[in-house]
């Protein structure tokens, strides 16, 4: 049953790229999140080179790209684009620590981008 009422929720009414365009708005402001957990977060999991391919082809000005880094925390942009520097300004602008390139977080903040990629499995 609960297969049902989830294939019957307006989620799954979405396309593949709506409900990327979802997960990208629901990153707060100030935090940010992979490719591959924007994926995973719209029932993608394995797909975050679809996920750049998406936000590549999105003009919406408010989508906020700018939060979605690789996996390892760095920005995928080359350093000397307008791009990078793009996303480093409003990321920022939000309060997020950005250091050649890779997105830095406070130390004793468990819930980080660092905490996550680093602690030992």
């Amino acid at each position: 049953m609960a297969d049902t009422a989830l294939s019957e929720s307006p989620a799954s009414q979405l396309s593949p790229e709506q409900r990327i365009l979802a997960a990208v708005r629901a990153v707060p402001p100030g935090q940010v999140a992979s490719y591959g957990v924007i994926a995973s977060r719209a029932g993608l999991p394995g797909r975050a080179r679809w996920v750049a391919r998406v936000l590549a082809s999105n003009d919406d000005p408010a989508l906020p790209w700018h939060r979605i880094v690789r996996a390892d925390g760095r920005i995928a942009f080359p350093p000397a684009s307008p791009e990078f520097r793009t996303q480093c300004r409003r990321l920022r602008a939000e309060g997020v620590q950005v250091q050649q390139g890779r997105i830095r977080c406070p130390a004793g903040d468990d819930e980080t981008l660092d905490a996550l990629l680093w602690r030992p499995r």
